[in-house]
């Protein structure tokens, strides 16, 4: 879902400038609302577990887009489904992110310090190579939404600030300890209104024993749909994030995001867009020197899982409050 939220600011930087050009979004359903506010954008939404499974469901799926009179084909995935989806396009104009593959490895490797180019410039270049400059260095964001009564009669009014904190990621590499992070949330809660997102039901069982220590805390966990969260998130002055979707959802909304960093880094590409390098909040570097050892978390040598641990509660309350 991160990497997914990373092509809507540079979706609307590209019609901006260009206008005139139509853009079909081709994605996972449960994914249609991140372009709800690109309203140059039309999305088709696939089902890869029934209709459009497997190479029948993937012809299916190219028949479907070649009666949009689609004329070319910007594929931001680059994946074995998108490579099929190429074939059976053929004949149309169709070009696809380089992943940069080589130097993430020389990333990980230790190979090289150089920091990589982002995934939203790499975005870019996609639509770049088809013919079409433009820039994402001076976006633009979307308006704050209006919270309807089902948000406000579980949160209160926004009045003052309000910090989102989304505290787990895919990995535990990547996830500052539960006991720390809700001594930042007892912290930052004393001025702030504080929402917790998360999902599934180990992670809502979490915030929720969180939330109900504080009268000012609250958790939105499994309570609302994707798009109502997007409201809120919109709304918020602050997002807290690991290396995860969240921080990713927020940014391209134009919130302010401070990230947590384990054995990942931001070098690699995957920091949220639009933010400063300051709020890039980074394990110790010189007790954990192998990092980043993979680009999303899942390999690492034996101990650096604990490396986000050092990352102490009062940088990361000082980071969200001076951010504030």
């Amino acid at each position: 879902m991160g990497d997914v939220a990373m092509t809507v600011p540079v979706l609307s930087a590209f019609s901006n400038a260009h206008p005139k050009v139509t853009l079909t979004v081709l994605t996972k359903k449960k994914f249609a609302p991140l372009f709800r506010d690109l309203k140059m954008v039309t999305v088709i939404s696939a089902d890869f577990n029934t209709t459009h499974k497997g190479v029948l469901g993937l012809y299916r799926l190219s028949k479907l887009l070649r009666n949009t009179q689609v004329e070319a084909v910007a594929d931001l995935h680059n994946v074995l489904r998108t490579k099929i989806l190429k074939f059976f396009l053929s004949g149309i104009k169709f070009h696809q992110i380089d992943k940069g593959r080589f130097e993430k490895k020389a990333l990980i490797t230790g190979k090289t310090k150089t920091p990589l180019r982002t995934t939203t410039q790499r975005y870019a270049d996609v639509f770049r190579s088809l013919g079409f400059e433009f820039e994402i260095d001076s976006p633009s964001f979307p308006a704050p939404k209006q919270l309807d009564t089902a948000i406000t009669k579980e949160l209160g009014a926004f009045s003052n600030s309000v910090i989102g904190v989304a505290p787990f990621a895919a990995y535990a590499s990547k996830t500052y300890s539960i006991s720390k992070m809700d001594q930042v949330i007892s912290k930052l809660q004393k001025e702030s209104k504080v929402v917790l997102f998360g999902g599934g039901a180990n992670e809502t069982k979490q915030l929720e024993a969180i939330a109900s220590k504080y009268s000012n805390v609250f958790c939105v966990a499994g309570k609302f749909s994707l798009e109502q969260e997007l409201d809120i998130i919109s709304n918020l002055k602050v997002m807290l994030s690991m290396d995860s979707s969240n921080g990713h959802m927020a940014a391209m909304l134009g919130v302010n995001v401070v990230t947590l960093w384990g054995v990942t880094h931001p070098s690699a590409g995957f920091a949220p867009f639009h933010q400063k390098e300051t709020n890039n909040i980074l394990s110790d570097q010189d007790k954990y020197p192998k990092i980043p050892t993979s680009i999303y978390g899942n390999r690492y040598p034996e101990g650096y899982e604990f490396a986000m641990q050092t990352i102490t509660v009062e940088t990361v309350v000082k980071t969200v409050q001076e951010t504030l």
